[in-house]
């Protein structure tokens, strides 16, 4: 089948040159059953840099010709029945990140451990008993889980000072019976978790870890009886403030010069607290700059929202991404005025006066779906604008056409103003583009306006946000991406500076005070797919090659 009969994904990211790449579901997963895995022509998309073949039960293997992909940043391959992975995936010298998750494999090859660039390395939900000797070679990784696995021991090598970027570490629900006192040579170290493991101990040392905040013992049986009640309820200062006390006493036990004792434990004493200042005062500055976003999957929202694209939008405006942002909070002072200029700045530059891409934003509380982004002749397509009363799209041309001319009248310019230039993007087309709801109602114009219907207020919790361009969808993932980086950044303004809350001037009566998830700076982005008319994918956003520019106080969290 794989010869005779092409997948059409792989056909359309092939004559596109498309960067992405996602396979998953029934669909893909019959056609994988019937081919005896996957279409070897997806080992020739060579400039792929994001493949992801998920929910594919009939998935067991992956050919060695995936080391042709060697321009892959990111490899995911989760939710399958993989019971072994290639050892040539060492090739894919570029990959950042690799879920391997909810799979059937019994061992990772030893490849994994050439992969110098990764970030990300995800291989929760499997059968792995033991994990590659020098995974401290990728002195990149900055995120591992291994949780439920039968692993029973760390690789000899893992706790090393060259794993310094390493901040997260998942492994619980396995069987590990000891962890190593070197622990404390992961300096980045910041979430720890062991929970429901075999240990009976737990080392001082880690008392160590200059960084850490969060770490989860429960469900070990521990020796020490009072240290096992406290991993079942305390909080991460207190259990390591004991652990800090248990390495003391220690210290002196089996000494026979006292004072040998005393001053060796004072001089590490001393040691500690200016390596505890240094680490504290860093902490301190990175988080008074942090800014942060967590990204929800598709899958783990209850009411996911997916846009189905029509096909005639190719040949009018054809790329579109969209995602739901939560946690921005616009209630206060002049937050929603510092978010709408923000808005306008990115059309005014990064989207060239919207001749490159389009934003619209929405409340999506107001929202009827599902939606669609389809194409309707100018006379036909009927749309609430901004601050306007309904009217087609020929009559808002018409009445932005008159206000563009008046305008450059009254400045006295001979050429043609930005208002005037996004006007000219749509002149001579048959078909206009738009968004349409659940009722038939347009709710987004692009490029001109998007409609009154779900315009966001001070009161909105929740923001659909789009992006439209006739360039690329690269294009759009990039102004999206700078959108997002803006809110963070907005939304941290806001709850650093404490402003009265504002009226929408609509009648929404007394404002109510701020909650504690108000006043927090978290960006919660829920992704959003984008399909076919036969409800085939064409794109989710965020993607785990989204949002991933070097931003020094962005945190992302997938």
């Amino acid at each position: 089948m794989g010869d005779m009969e092409k997948w059409p994904e792989i056909v359309k990211a092939a004559t596109g040159n498309r960067r992405e790449l996602v396979l998953q579901g029934p669909a893909v997963d019959g056609r994988i059953s019937s081919n005896g895995g996957l279409d070897s022509a997806i080992y020739s998309l060579t400039l792929l840099n994001y493949l992801e073949v998920s929910q594919c039960p009939s998935l067991t293997a992956i050919h060695e010709d995936i080391r042709h992909l060697t321009n892959l940043q990111s490899l995911i391959l989760c939710r399958n029945k993989l019971a072994s992975i290639p050892n040539v995936v060492g090739n894919l010298k570029s990959l950042k990140v690799l879920d391997l998750s909810v799979n059937n494999l019994g061992v990772l090859p030893e490849g994994i451990t050439q992969l110098k660039e990764l970030n990300t390395l995800n291989v929760s939900c499997n059968s792995l008993e033991v994990l590659p000797e020098g995974l401290s070679q990728c002195t990149k990784l900055s995120s591992i889980n291994i949780s439920k696995n039968h692993i029973t021991r760390f690789p000899a090598d893992f706790f090393s000072e060259r794993l310094d970027l390493l901040s997260t570490l998942i492994a619980s629900d396995n069987a590990i019976n000891e962890l190593s006192g070197d622990i404390h040579k992961l300096s980045a170290l910041k979430v720890l978790d062991l929970s429901n493991n075999k240990l009976s101990e737990i080392p001082s040392d880690l008392s160590d870890c200059p960084k850490l905040k969060e770490i989860n013992f429960k469900c070990n049986k521990l020796t020490d009886k009072r240290l096992e009640k406290m991993v079942n309820g305390c909080q991460t200062k207190s259990i390591l403030d004991y652990l800090r006390g248990k390495g003391k006493g220690r210290q002196g036990e089996d000494g026979v010069d006292a004072d040998r004792s005393r001053n060796a434990d004072k001089g590490k004493r001393q040691q500690r607290k200016k390596k505890e200042k240094v680490a504290d005062e860093q902490e301190e500055v990175e988080e008074l700059n942090k800014m942060v976003v967590r990204v929800l999957h598709v899958s783990d929202g209850p009411e996911a929202l997916t846009v189905k694209v029509s096909a005639e939008v190719k040949d009018v405006r054809p790329y579109l991404v969209c995602c739901v942002v939560r946690g921005m909070n616009l209630k206060p002072g002049n937050a929603l005025k510092r978010f709408l200029v923000a808005q306008t700045k990115l059309h005014d530059d990064l989207c060239g006066r919207r001749t490159t891409a389009t934003i619209a934003t929405h409340d999506v509380q107001l929202l009827k779906a599902p939606l669609i982004y389809d194409v309707k002749p100018p006379t036909q397509l009927k749309i609430a604008p901004l601050g306007r009363k309904e009217m087609t799209a020929v009559e808002l041309i018409r009445h932005l056409q008159l206000e563009a001319d008046e305008l450059r009248k009254q400045k006295k310019r001979q050429n043609v103003s930005g208002l005037h230039k996004y006007l000219q993007i749509l002149q001579g087309k048959a078909l206009y583009p738009c968004v349409v709801d659940a009722e038939g109602h347009v709710i987004s114009f692009p490029p001109i306006t998007n409609s009154e219907k779900t315009k966001i207020k001070k009161s909105t919790k929740e923001l659909f946000l789009e992006v439209t361009s006739a360039t690329s969808l690269q294009t759009c993932k990039h102004v999206m991406d700078a959108l997002i980086v803006k809110m963070a950044e907005l939304n941290k303004f806001t709850a650093e500076h404490q402003e009265e809350p504002g009226s929408d001037g609509e009648g929404d009566g007394p404002q109510e005070p701020a909650t504690s998830h108000e006043t927090s700076s978290e960006l919660i982005v829920q992704q959003v797919r984008t399909v076919d008319h036969d409800g085939n994918l064409k794109v989710v956003y965020p993607s785990k090659t989204d949002l991933s520019e070097d931003i020094s106080n962005l945190t992302v969290i997938w």
